[in-house]
């Protein structure tokens, strides 16, 4: 108990050090601080990391896999296949964990982890291939070099475009999206989350030498800048588009609490989303949506002390109403979601790199801030206990009734990035190599 206060007090210290100090002026600042704190999360996480594994393995061999995505209500594994949206995050877990460790046996195992989906390559079937691919294959690549990798990450960005429609000029998220109110189905729905998969795109740009996959991408973001993002910087979660005009026909939501809400993992999506856009293209319209994105976030006044949001930013307020049929209508308890705290705790170490002091030391001690709530008892598990995944407290859909107030194995990947990513910005490292 001593140490775990002495390791406080000193964290507090750095804080108020960082929210004084600019991006070229990180190397000053007390190393130890960062490194010790970063070194108890990434052991920790390693060793609930081979825990999971015990059970994940079981279900390996299954065709299409058993990835690790939440628990029941018993504290059980739950797996999916790799069809599903998630499967990518769990073998990146693993790398993030071998990248820090240089544990041999936990890069064995992200291999044998990534390499089962090489399948989804061909995978046209909805917008995801970022998240399935990038997060699995893209850190493999990133760690390994290996040229097969970047191949098969390529194939994937094939696949993905596939879903483009230049006379929308979006990629279609889902095949279909029925409208809570029960009065419409959409047929060319947009989702913000969307935006992270353009990752997958700007990379295969790169390493192809075809811009097709780029302005794909760019074209895009545009239009999820021009019709997804309001006024006040708060996002829409869907867009849908009539295919045979291009025009708008509905901004609704489908994981939030109302249509004109403020879905909060869906603004951590658009923080992180345009952040990385601005990295590929250093196009500055996009630099100032992702600053307006993120300060609408850090200074909701709905925004708990701890800075883990509410599931909405906007849950029983006056003046937000969900839709007939959505199940958010009945939800009691004000759910906090730790996935959309570790997206943005990542998202805003980035973004403090692209802009100038003082809001870079805000961006980062925000952040930094974040990452310590996470830390805490209240949100990280103990072992043996939540499935084994590292964060408690996230939720997946409300309005479906689906994964309320459980891990999320994306929670997890998010909180391992910006742990990584702070040590790197605390030692003065570039966070991505060029």
């Amino acid at each position: 108990m001593y140490q775990k206060k002495k390791i406080t007090f000193a964290f507090g210290l750095f804080l108020l050090l960082l929210s004084c100090t600019s991006g070229k002026q990180v190397q000053s600042l007390p190393q130890d601080v960062p490194d010790r704190f970063v070194k108890d999360n990434m052991e920790y996480a390693g060793v609930m990391l081979k825990l999971q594994l015990a059970d994940a393995n079981q279900k390996f061999s299954t065709p299409q896999g058993a990835y690790p995505r939440t628990a029941d209500k018993k504290g059980k594994l739950v797996t999916t296949s790799m069809y599903d949206w998630t499967p990518g995050f769990f073998p990146g877990n693993l790398w993030y964990a071998y990248e820090y460790s240089k544990d041999e046996a936990l890069k064995k195992e992200a291999l044998r982890w990534t390499e089962k989906m090489e399948p989804l390559k061909n995978f046209t079937e909805h917008h995801d291939l970022g998240f399935m691919m990038y997060c699995s294959y893209g850190n493999a690549y990133r760690l390994t070099h290996n040229a097969a990798y970047k191949e098969i990450l390529v194939q994937s960005a094939r696949s993905l475009a596939t879903r483009f429609d230049p006379k929308v000029g979006s990629i279609k998220s889902w095949n279909r999206f029925a409208s809570w109110h029960g009065d419409k189905t959409y047929y060319y729905p947009v989702i913000v989350d969307n935006l992270m998969n353009l990752e997958l795109l700007f990379f295969a740009s790169e390493a192809s030498g075809d811009p097709l996959f780029k302005n794909i991408a760019i074209t895009h973001a545009l239009n999820a800048m021009k019709n997804q993002v309001r006024p006040d910087y708060s996002i829409y979660h869907v867009v849908a588009y009539d295919t045979a005009s291009s025009r708008v026909v509905g901004r609704e939501t489908a994981q939030g609490y109302a249509d004109n809400s403020t879905w909060a993992r869906g603004q951590a999506w658009a923080i992180y989303g345009f952040t990385m856009i601005y990295r590929f293209t250093k196009d500055p319209q996009f630099l100032k949506t992702a600053e307006g994105l993120a300060d609408y976030y850090i200074n909701n006044k709905n925004l708990p002390a701890d800075k883990i949001p509410y599931w909405d930013f906007n849950i029983g307020q006056p003046g937000y109403t969900p839709g007939v049929k959505s199940n958010a209508r009945n939800v009691k308890p004000p759910y906090r979601d730790a996935s959309a705290a570790a997206i943005t705790a990542s998202a805003l170490l980035e973004l403090s790199g692209y802009v100038p002091a003082p809001k870079a030391g805000q961006y980062r001690q925000f952040s930094v801030a974040t990452l310590q709530s996470l830390a805490e008892p209240q949100y990280r598990a103990k072992e043996h206990t939540n499935a084994n995944f590292i964060l408690m407290h996230s939720v997946g859909s409300i309005p479906h009734n689906n994964e309320i107030d459980v891990p999320l194995v994306y929670a997890d990947y998010y909180f391992l990035e910006a742990l990584l990513r702070y040590r790197k910005i605390a030692r003065n490292e570039k966070l991505f190599e060029e």
